[in-house]
């Protein structure tokens, strides 16, 4: 299974394309018909637009990461007030919808991993959170002048 993936991604490979282009073309390449979302609640409108771009050829399920509305002093046991991220939620939300592949979209560091380790289908990652540098930690590295 690992090697078919290999072979199917290196097909896909677009270049001079962007990685949404090349999710569409690993998806079309795999017969992928159900695609997930899993969003961080900040990337609402631009979950939304990626769902849109999608939808021309799959059928797309997003989730945000406050699926579930837990209160975060429920789920962590803490004195807090808000509502907590729930990327096992997330990923039970999905694995409902019989989703094939899974984009995780902005979540939070360790919020990824949980997401990663309970989803049943296949993730990659379009987008990370990165406080400082705007969503795109490679900057991090820019800065110290440490590019390749």
């Amino acid at each position: 299974e690992d090697i078919r993936t290999m072979r199917i991604a290196e097909e896909a490979r677009l270049p001079g394309k962007n990685r949404i282009e090349e999710i569409k073309h690993y998806a079309r390449l795999s017969g992928i018909k159900r695609i997930g979302i899993a969003h961080c609640i900040l990337f609402k409108k631009e979950a939304a637009k990626l769902k849109e771009a999608l939808e021309d050829e799959f059928e797309v399920y997003a989730i945000d990461c406050y699926n579930g509305r837990i209160p975060t002093s429920e789920l962590l046991g803490v004195e807090a007030k808000g509502i907590t991220c729930n990327p096992a939620g997330q990923a039970d939300f999905l694995a409902q919808s019989n989703t094939e592949l899974n984009i995780s979209f902005g979540l939070c560091m360790g919020h990824d991993i949980i997401f990663n380790q309970k989803s049943t289908a296949p993730v990659t990652t379009l987008v990370v959170k990165d406080r400082e540098y705007k969503h795109n930690p490679y900057k991090a590295f820019e800065d110290k002048g440490e590019t390749t």
